[in-house]
Formats: structure tokens, sequence, C-alpha cells
């Protein structure tokens, strides 16, 4: 398998009548869709697109997880051109930065999010067409009453429903025997997909990724953890993440499992009860919350607690004896799951090994990997039989890892070669010979291999916050943005990890302009309840632009430069180290 356009033809070919996505209808209740269906309609989808002349562009697609997306992706990746996912959580201004710099054509979007579409819309050179997934009219402004909104606003865009492009699609398939979507040759080294991965100013990074290098991942992962057509999984991390997108959507439909959608974070526990998944693609955040509401749970009850460490204690003694009677003796937790599921798939961040060796023993198997968008994205990872919970296990297939120049403890920056590496960062040639040296590419992470060949993760060499749900903080972004103002002539964001929630909690230091503050304030003179008046406003205004999980929570004044490199960075671990110098 060297494409996506062959992995759907295979696994349509081979699981034709095997169950590929399960979706939950008005009336609540779930029907299956082939995978005869799901391929009849994402030929349909492309050869729809091809009819509108986006053949070889860049097409974007904004949305909540859902059927559509999964149609959409692999009807622009094989066949049409180059696929650009997009977090809904990003501000219009930021997908509006990204849509132009890629020059996308179309935009896939829910009707949710048709405010945001028209504010890109707005802003874009090149965006022609807008296709909309279908929703609940009643909810939703239709579409007659979409486009007389572009209208009135003097926006070009061409408006198409989802289903009406499927629909004339398959028109064109069965009665014009239009073929020119079906028999379109995809090579292996054409780009897939463009995932931007960093912060919408100054230089944002597009990573290329090709059919070669996502299949190679897809088969590199199935060759590491075992799945099943009889399989079945919950979609809940958004499938705009790569680790998402490969592992939990490609790679089970390489597999012939099937695939259903979680409604929303609210709606975990009953999507879980309501689809019985038997592998769950999860963050360690969604793992530590339901473990500590299972231990909250047996908390309430009088020595349930105790009970519940004497049942894990019990569990684990008869597993040495070759005795497993985990799913009797935690019944309760595994109908919470929907009674069905035997592996969780942990990435995007680290997990504590207590949570990852309580879920082993309430008789699910945790498995703990590590990427990079860059690596399509799974570079090493647990096996079955073969894990460490502190450890992100070994190379998958295809992969090669090394340890950069490594000190004493045998620490150093982790480097990667293999299939899976991508083709580059989009127009961005000196960003790419950057992280890519010798055929290897510079994760920019710290980490050690021990005696076995075990991977260790130990820190990080770049500046990226990372929060437990995976999503990646960028400090030069917000700087750039803080930067801007005539009353801030440096500045630093990093992250700390707040102690009750353990999620990074984002601050800055500014060195404060206050020759121009002064001018504003008429002052010689400048107190420092002034002065956070201004800084709190400045950072107010900051975070209006951002997604919230990269709000700035907290302001520190300093009184003195930066300590910088001779050319001229800020020396951010001597920063960290030294919060003395800084003056809240």
């Amino acid at each position: 398998m060297e494409n996506l356009k062959d992995m759907l033809s295979e696994s349509a070919e081979i699981y034709a009548d095997n169950c590929a996505f399960l979706l939950k209808s008005e009336k609540g209740n779930y029907e299956t869709l082939s995978y005869k269906e799901y391929k009849q309609e994402v030929d349909a989808l492309g050869t729809e697109l091809l009819y509108l002349g986006l053949k070889d562009s860049n097409i974007s697609i904004m949305s909540e997880n859902r059927y559509e997306w999964c149609v959409a992706y692999l009807a622009v990746a094989c066949g049409v051109g180059r696929v650009v996912p997009f977090d809904k959580e990003l501000t219009a201004n930021e997908v509006s930065q990204l849509v132009n710099f890629c020059g996308a054509r179309a935009l896939f979007f829910s009707p949710k999010l048709f405010d945001k579409a028209i504010d890109i819309f707005k802003n874009s050179k090149s965006i022609e067409y807008g296709f909309v997934f279908d929703g609940d009219d009643k909810k939703n402004n239709t579409l007659d009453e979409m486009q007389e909104k572009l209208a009135k606003l003097q926006i070009k865009v061409e408006l198409f429903s989802f289903s009406k492009l499927i629909e004339q699609g398959k028109q064109k398939i069965l009665e014009n025997h239009d073929k020119s979507y079906i028999n379109c040759q995809v090579k292996p080294d054409d780009t897939a997909a463009i995932l931007f991965t960093s912060g919408t100013t100054g230089n944002p990074k597009g990573v290329m990724l090709s059919h070669f290098n996502i299949c190679s991942n897809i088969t590199g992962v199935c060759k590491t953890v075992m799945m099943y057509p009889s399989d079945r999984t919950l979609c809940i991390l958004p499938l705009h993440h790569t680790y998402q997108c490969t592992i939990g959507f490609l790679g089970f439909i390489y597999n012939g499992c099937s695939i259903a959608f979680c409604e929303g974070l609210k709606y975990i526990s009953k999507n879980l009860k309501e689809t019985s998944p038997t592998v769950l693609v999860a963050v360690p955040l969604l793992l530590e919350n339901i473990y500590n509401k299972i231990i909250d749970q047996a908390s309430k009850k009088t020595a349930g607690r105790v009970a519940l460490s004497l049942f894990m204690k019990t569990s684990s003694l008869l597993m040495l004896l070759g005795i497993d009677v985990r799913k009797k003796i935690f019944k309760k937790i595994h109908d919470n799951f929907g009674g069905q599921l035997r592996l969780i798939i942990s990435g995007a961040a680290a997990i504590d090994p207590k949570i990852s060796k309580a879920f082993r023993v309430f008789g699910f198997d945790v498995l703990q990997g590590y990427g990079l968008t860059e690596c399509s994205p799974l570079v090493a990872g647990n096996r079955d039989k073969l894990f460490k919970d502190d450890s992100v296990g070994f190379a998958i297939p295809g992969m090669e890892v090394d340890i950069f120049e490594p000190n004493d403890e045998g620490i150093g920056e982790i480097i990667v070669k293999g299939c899976s590496v991508m083709q580059g960062y989009y127009k961005n040639a000196e960003a790419t010979n950057a992280c890519i040296k010798n055929g290897w590419f510079h994760t920019g992470d710290l980490g050690r291999v021990d005696k076995k060949g075990f991977l260790y993760i130990t820190g990080r060499c770049k500046n990226m916050i990372l929060g437990k749900n995976g999503k990646n903080i960028y400090p030069e972004e917000l700087e750039e943005y803080i930067n801007r103002s005539p009353y801030v002539l440096e500045s630093m964001v990093w992250g700390e990890e707040d102690e009750k929630t353990g999620e990074p909690r984002v601050k800055v230091q500014i060195f404060p302009n206050m020759e121009a503050i002064g001018e504003r304030l008429k002052a010689v003179n400048v107190t420092k309840e002034e002065l956070m008046k201004i800084f709190n406003e400045l950072i107010k205004n900051v975070n209006k632009n951002l997604p919230s999980y990269k709000h700035i929570k907290e302001v520190v004044l300093r009184d003195k430069e930066f300590i910088k490199t001779s050319t001229k960075k800020i020396k951010r671990y001597l920063e960290h180290k030294n919060d003395k110098m800084a003056t809240k």
C-alpha cells in the first residue's frame, strides 16, 4: 500500500459489507454505513470536485468530528488535490491567514461555523467555493439564507450543500459514466495533506505529508498494535489532529473496523455506552479525568476506597497466576465504557504511569506512544506484549530513532529517520533545512534509550508548551502579538504546571517601555497599579484573538532587561529559574 486511494479501494473490496461508520440518526438510534457505501460517496464527491475545476488544489476542512469530514478528507486526497484541515477552535483571523498562505480554493465547513466562515471568506484572497456539511435547518441557516447573507456582504463565494455534491457526483458516475475521478492516478510522493502546526503570525509552518508518509505510518502502527475488522472505536479527539486522523480514522479504515463519533465532551459517557467501542484513541487528560471519577465515586461510600484498593490488589495477584477475572471484578467500570473495551492507545502528551497501570488492573490495555505531526505522526510505541508504562516504547517498523549528542546520562535530542518523515514545510525551505539534516529529522525533544531499546522522553529543547489534551502553545506566537504594543520593549511567554489541574498555566513576563507609558499617562512617576492596568488590558485584547487554550492567565512585570545570548535571543531556561528578577 503506497497511497490512500489504493488503501480505500482495497478496504472497500475486502470489507465491502462491513460497517465502516456508525451514524446517529435524528431519532437517536444508530445506523450502519458499509465500506462499499463509503467509497461510493468518496468517489461521488471527488467526481463533483473535479467537475468544479478543483483539480490539483488545496482544499480546507473546518468542522467538528463527523462522517462528512471523513468523506471530504479522502475525496480530496485521493485524486483532487491536497487536504488542509483546520482546528475549528482557531479564530477566523488565524484561519484566514492560513487560507491565504496556502491559497485554498474551497472550504468544507459545518453549518454551526457559518459566522466564522463569513469572516474567513471576507478576508480570503483565494476561496471560490464553500461546501456546507448538512445540518438541522431549524438550528442553522439554510443554504439559501447563507448565500443571501454572502450576497448582501458582496462576498463572491459560491455555496453548495454537501449532500447535493454527493447526489450530483453519483449521477455523473451512474448516468454519464464519468470515471475521471475513479481512474485518476495518485503517486506515492504526491502530497496528501498540509497540516499547520505553529502559530499563524510571522512564519506559519505547514507540514506536507505525502501519501507514502501516511500509508507507511499506518502499516507501521498496525505492526505495533493489533486491530481487527471486528474492532469499533468512538472518535473523541479532533480529526484535524494528525494523531487522531492517522491512527483513529485512517488506521481503522485500513483494518476494516467501525467508527462512531462522540457528540461532544459532555456526551462521552453516554456515547461510550451507546456504541460499545473495543479500542479508544485518547489523550492522558481524558484518562486522568476518568480515573479520578472512578476514585471519587469509590470514596463516596464507607470504606469504598479501601475496597477498590483491595480489588485492584486481588486482580493483580490473580493475573500473576494466569487467572483473569478483571471484567467480573470491575464490571461496573467496564459497563461505563460500553462493556467491550479492550485497548486504549494514549498519545499527544505523557501519561502518568500510575494511570496506565491502574487501567490495566481494571482490565484495559493502555499503550503509550510518541509522535509528531512531522512524522505522520507515530515515531515509537509500546507493543501489546512488550511495554513499559514510563516509556514510549520502540521505534515503529519503517522508522529509526537515535539520540543526537547524548550527555553523560545518555540524554540528547531525539532524531528520527524513515518513511513517515514529512516532505518538508510548505513554502518554507529554511525551516525544513533547519530541522532535517543529513536525512535525520531533529524533533527538538530530549530523550534517552535504555539497554533494552525502550525510548524515554525526558524534556523539550523546544519552547513549545504542551497541554495534557495534546494542544500545542507556541510562546513566539503570543510574544509577537504582545510585542506589537508600543508599551512593550520585550516579553517572554512560558507555561507553569497548575498544581490542581496539572495543566500548563500560560504566563508572560513583560519589560515595559516606560518612556512610551510616561508619554501616554503624561507622568514622570508611574505607579505599579497604573502599569498593571495597562498590561492587563493589553493581554485581555491579545486573548480575544486567540482560542481559549492559548489564553495568557498571568502578567509579571520586570524592571530589568532579559538575559540574552550573543545573537540577542532570550535565554529562556535561565529566565525560568530567575523569577526573582521579576516583580509582579
